[in-house]
């Protein structure tokens, strides 16, 4: 039970430092273009983050992408899960942490998969790890930003279009408006999107625990996702949207300038494709990153105007921050692993 605890601890800890680690992708560009300043931008964020767990719960009925999550690791291969799963955790804050403190914006869901399924390798094995589950997200590393650049391109193009007649003062206070909308839109995907992946490493945790004890909580019982007690979820949303007010300014400088500079109708096209993106994805049950899709929306806005527009020095470093992330990320869940074997054990 004591284990237990620590990895809901653990987990929600990790939820609330996805959301300040991940604020600066709600709100960089709606900064960036002055229409809030960082603190009105945190408090509008926050609250679509926790409003996306209605919109989860009573319409789209369900939490599909906690689902895969929990699905990453085969448990009946595990011999000490709480092992597996407090390492995995312990190494997707290590990793959020410092990526935080560099101003790396990298994704906090490819740290938690890569440390789940580091951590389940280091316990027993490859054969611990569905391949297909973390194949499928490998994959989306590249298509979710691949979406929301072609979704940022086709959506400034339309845009652009629509409004050419329009003055470009008008136009600048129209959008500025408008991107409170779609900054909404983006914190209800970053909100459905990231509080899933804790609630699916919740949930392994309570269906290993129900399975290894006879007696167990009524509350704590889980024997499948269908079995979902609604604290899990609460929990979660509250975490990061909590998280998200605490903000992450380091990485916003990045988001929101650094890659290419962002007018209030651009700031728009962005957030929305983005959104749009995160809506996509969410159907499909895959868990993607946040931070891939607004850089890639940001990079097909951007685009728009010129190629050289897009300071592409700043997207290879990012770049290499996301194909780091699932490695590193695994061999430190490995490390903490065998550490935790040697006090626990």
């Amino acid at each position: 039970m004591t284990l237990l605890i620590i990895i809901i601890l653990l987990a929600i800890l990790f939820d609330f430092i996805n959301g300040f680690h991940d604020a600066a992708n709600s709100i960089a560009t709606v900064v960036s273009t002055k229409v809030l300043t960082p603190v009105q931008a945190v408090i509008w964020a926050a609250s679509f983050n926790f409003i996306a767990f209605f919109i989860a719960k009573f319409i789209i009925g369900g939490f599909g992408i906690a689902d895969t999550v929990s699905k990453t690791v085969d448990m009946s291969f595990i011999a000490n899960p709480s092992h597996v799963i407090i390492a995995g955790l312990m190494a997707a804050i290590i990793w959020n942490l410092l990526t935080w403190k560099l101003g790396i914006p990298s994704s906090s869901s490819h740290t938690l998969i890569g440390g789940f399924a580091g951590a389940a390798i280091a316990g027993a094995g490859f054969h611990a790890v569905h391949a297909s589950v973390i194949g499928i997200i490998v994959l989306f590393i590249v298509i979710a930003p691949l979406i929301g650049m072609i979704g940022g391109n086709i959506i400034t193009i339309i845009t652009m279009h629509l409004a050419r007649k329009v003055k470009p003062k008008k136009a600048d206070a129209w959008f500025k408006n408008l991107q409170l909308l779609s900054s909404a839109l983006l914190s209800i995907g970053h909100g459905l999107n990231d509080s899933q992946k804790v609630m699916g490493i919740i949930a392994a945790a309570l269906i290993a625990f129900s399975k290894s004890n006879t007696n167990v909580h009524e509350y704590l019982y889980m024997d499948s996702m269908n079995d979902m007690h609604d604290w899990v979820p609460i929990a979660c949303f509250t975490a990061i949207a909590f998280g998200t007010m605490c903000g992450g300014w380091k990485i916003m400088k990045t988001m929101g300038n650094r890659i290419t500079k962002i007018t209030p109708v651009e700031g728009f096209c962005a957030q929305t494709a983005g959104s749009l993106t995160l809506f996509i994805t969410e159907i499909l049950h895959v868990p993607v990153s946040t931070t891939h899709v607004i850089t890639g929306s940001i990079i097909g806005v951007g685009s728009v105007k010129r190629l050289s527009a897009v300071r592409w020095g700043v997207t290879k470093d990012l770049l290499v921050a996301w194909i780091l992330t699932i490695p590193v990320s695994g061999l430190l869940a490995m490390l903490c692993y065998y550490i935790l074997g040697i006090f626990l054990d």
